[in-house]
């Protein structure tokens, strides 16, 4: 018998520079969206344009934006926010997302002077925190006029004197604001690997009780606001796990990916590959096998 696969249940990959010519050149590869960082398609034309208007016409896009800076206490880029306006209203994208981060901070120097870290920073969980986070979401949705989703970050410091944990901070998000959660298993994982590393818990059984750990934090999460999953590889350097998105998902994240789609059911995902990028039958490969674990979380044929 055939596959019986609704295209509702494959999951999608992210258009980097590499891969264009296969992908916008030849015929249409069957893929439910692809990813663009928003920051790489502020522009009202050129050549950035022109891609994303080609990749427009074969799939929906997500939008996946690095640079809101939610979590910022002195609010919003005014001229970020515009300019991701113009490009929504432009591309009328499925998804729109960022991350529970900032990057913004006032300098102390100068009146009205602002550093960007150029990273992402993370958030204390503490209930001031969290209002700037809502407030500043708030205002993003409204200007977008649609809910946007909130992604889980990587984290390798974290602020002492948290006042909730993490998936409560993301539960208390979503209820005040009607925003979505991107959950990233990845993320999730990496967390995990380097708490156990830190606690000096022994090499053989990191894996296992990282596993544990991150699908601990998704029992915690309410899963009717997961919007989208991302999975991705992670480097691992002897004395730290990175996210760096540059090697084929790990088994582990595959666990913990087939735990959370037992919570949510089966939800639009995302393999990212940003670096050391494979050949783009490898990169549609390790997207098939998320389609196996969506297949069997829908209840679909194989």
């Amino acid at each position: 018998m055939g596959s019986l696969v609704s295209q509702a249940h494959r999951a999608g990959i992210g258009l980097r520079a590499q891969h264009y010519p296969e992908l916008l050149a030849g015929p249409v590869v069957p893929l439910p969206f692809v990813e663009v960082h928003s920051e790489n398609f502020f522009s009202a034309g050129g050549t950035a344009w022109s891609i994303l208007s080609s990749a427009r016409q074969r799939w929906p896009i997500s939008l996946h934006g690095v640079g809101l800076s939610l979590g910022s206490a002195i609010g919003l880029d005014p001229w970020h926010l515009d300019q991701l306006a113009m490009l929504v209203e432009r591309i009328d994208p499925v998804r729109v997302s960022d991350h529970a981060s900032f990057a913004r901070a006032a300098t102390g120097t100068h009146h009205g002077a602002v550093v960007h870290a150029a990273d992402l920073l993370p958030l204390a969980f503490t209930a001031a925190s969290l209002q700037i986070l809502c407030e500043n979401v708030d205002i993003v949705q409204q200007r977008l006029d649609r809910p946007i989703l909130v992604e889980n970050i990587a984290s390798y410091v974290a602020f002492e004197g948290a006042e909730m944990t993490e998936p409560s901070f993301f539960n208390q998000l979503v209820r005040r604001t009607g925003c979505g959660v991107l959950l990233d298993v990845n993320n999730l994982v990496v967390n995990a690997l380097n708490e156990q590393r830190r606690a000096g818990l022994p090499v053989h059984l990191q894996n296992a009780a990282a596993t544990n750990a991150a699908c601990r934090w998704i029992d915690a999460l309410d899963p009717q606001c997961v919007g989208e999953i991302h999975l991705a590889g992670h480097f691992d350097s002897g004395s730290w796990v990175i996210d760096d998105h540059g090697s084929a998902v790990s088994p582990t994240v595959w666990r913990v990916f087939e735990h959370a789609l037992q919570r949510t059911g089966a939800v639009p995902t995302l393999v990212e590959w940003d670096n050391q990028l494979p050949p783009l039958n490898a990169l549609l490969a390790e997207a098939h096998s998320a389609d196996r674990y969506l297949q069997i979380a829908a209840g679909e044929c194989l």
